[in-house]
């Protein structure tokens, strides 16, 4: 059902509303960037660790994945706990946990406790990858959820890029800095802002209707609708949905079963269409292709950046064309950037101009997949599961991303020896190809519905129907 549109007589009261909720996206958002900075981080501070605390080639690939590992114990974990003490409590203690992990790992002193406090800090990534898009979803408009939740995803890649940068400058020019601690330690920053900021901020009034809180859940909405009335309407709609048991039976069921494949398939073909194989793993086969090192910094920098760009553009596309109209026009083009990237590498290691066509190759298929389907990973999710089991149905939309993740990365190299470059890239293009066939047979239109018509759509057996 579609909401009224703003009130025509009080032009403030919708720019204040509208202000409002871009506060309450940005700072919880914020979470994201924690979550972009936490896994980019060690890939620098790994150069410097050894000059410090001993550590072997397993020590570090223990410290590199435990973020992962603590990651899919995390996603899993914090679904229920926000359907029990609330989203904005889960992710305050969330926003304690990355202080405390951000401390700790610039003061380890041995590889073990280095170990442990990654796999905290994974608690918190997981955490925030399940709640922070559901938050935000359920506070904002339909018609901006789109780009409001994207905030969350954009926030993440501009995590990855400021690791970056920090892990270079703090590294120095020439690798002789290398201070790994204020690496870690500067993790603490934007956490305590994400802790302070999320003190003021308001609890998801779609949560409170589940508590049967709605004198509460009015109030908040009076704050962030233009309108008495488009606040009432948006109550009333979210209290006309039937009140159910949120267990984990009802989220496998036959009746939410379209939305369970449709959330957890864009989860894991967001990892394994190659996105973070190739940001992983881009300096290994820049290098390959004959780059020196710091050419492979500065095409890795400009990874970043482009990574950065894409997401902003899907956040501007989302709520225009629509999350499903975005993936359907980008992935196709992406495999096409990897026919064109891997066609670099067959006969032998590029050379001449064929560099720089891999180089293209591999800024085209960031711009389309980034673009496309990992903006549209956490918004989908958000937004497909029924109220009483939202939380639950994100856990499983991260479980899949995480475990896809840990897949990827643990397998990726192993392919590429196998097969060579070439082909491994063209094995990624084709699974761009089935990702594409995925999003037309199994992933509805969202883009503009109220998150209770897309419940009731879900109910009557129409959801796949919304194009």
């Amino acid at each position: 059902m579609a909401l009224s549109a703003t009130h025509p007589d009080d032009p403030g009261r919708t720019r204040r509303a509208s202000l409002t909720v871009l506060i309450i996206a940005a700072v919880s958002a914020l979470g994201g960037l924690l979550f972009g900075y936490d896994t980019g981080i060690i890939s620098a501070a790994l150069l410097f660790i050894t000059r410090d605390i001993p550590v072997d080639t397993f020590g570090k690939e223990l410290v590199t994945s435990a973020i992962v590992a603590g990651a899919l114990v995390g996603c899993l974990v914090a679904g229920p706990v926000s359907d029990r003490v609330g989203r904005r409590p889960t992710i305050l203690i969330a926003a304690v946990i990355f202080i405390i992990g951000s401390i700790a790992s610039a003061t380890s002193h041995s590889a073990t406790m280095l170990i442990a406090v990654r796999l905290l800090l994974g608690l918190a990534v997981g955490g925030t990858s399940q709640i922070i898009p559901v938050y935000i979803a359920e506070l904002a408009p339909a018609a901006r959820r789109g780009s409001l939740v994207l905030l969350f995803q954009l926030a993440i890649v501009v995590g990855i890029l400021v690791s970056t940068i920090i892990g270079w400058a703090l590294g120095g020019s020439d690798g002789s800095g290398g201070n790994w601690r204020l690496m870690f330690l500067l993790g603490t920053v934007p956490a305590a802002i994400l802790f302070l900021g999320m003190l003021f901020l308001p609890e998801s009034p779609r949560y409170l209707v589940l508590r049967g809180q709605s004198e509460r859940a009015l109030a908040i909405l009076r704050r962030v609708r233009p309108s008495d009335a488009v606040a009432a309407e948006e109550l009333g709609a979210v209290e006309a949905q039937p009140r159910e048991n949120g267990s984990w039976k009802l989220l496998f069921s036959r009746r939410v079963r379209p939305a369970l494949i449709a959330g957890t398939g864009i989860g894991m073909f967001c990892q394994i269409t190659g996105t973070n194989a190739t940001i992983y793993y881009a300096p290994s086969v820049l290098a390959s292709a004959g780059f020196g090192a710091d050419e492979a910094l500065q095409t890795q920098l400009l990874v970043g950046v482009t990574i950065v760009v894409a997401t902003a553009f899907g956040l501007w596309a989302v709520d225009r064309w629509g999350r499903r109209t975005l993936m359907l026009r980008f992935l196709l083009l992406a495999a096409l950037g990897l026919v064109l990237l891997g066609g670099s590498f067959i006969g032998g290691n590029p050379t001449g101009i064929g560099r720089y066509t891999a180089v293209a190759g591999l800024i085209a298929y960031e711009i389309f997949n980034v673009g496309s389907i990992s903006a549209s990973i956490w918004l989908v999710g958000a937004e497909v599961f029924p109220l009483a089991i939202r939380g639950k149905g994100m856990s499983m939309v991260a479980l899949s991303h995480w475990t896809f993740d840990l897949v990827v990365s643990l397998f990726t190299l192993t392919m590429v020896q196998a097969l060579g470059a070439g082909y491994a890239f063209f094995v990624f293009a084709a699974i761009n190809v089935l990702a594409w066939v995925f999003v037309l047979r199994a992933v509805p239109e969202t883009k503009g519905r109220s998150l209770e018509e897309i419940e009731q759509r879900l109910g009557d057996g129409t959801f796949l129907a919304m194009r």
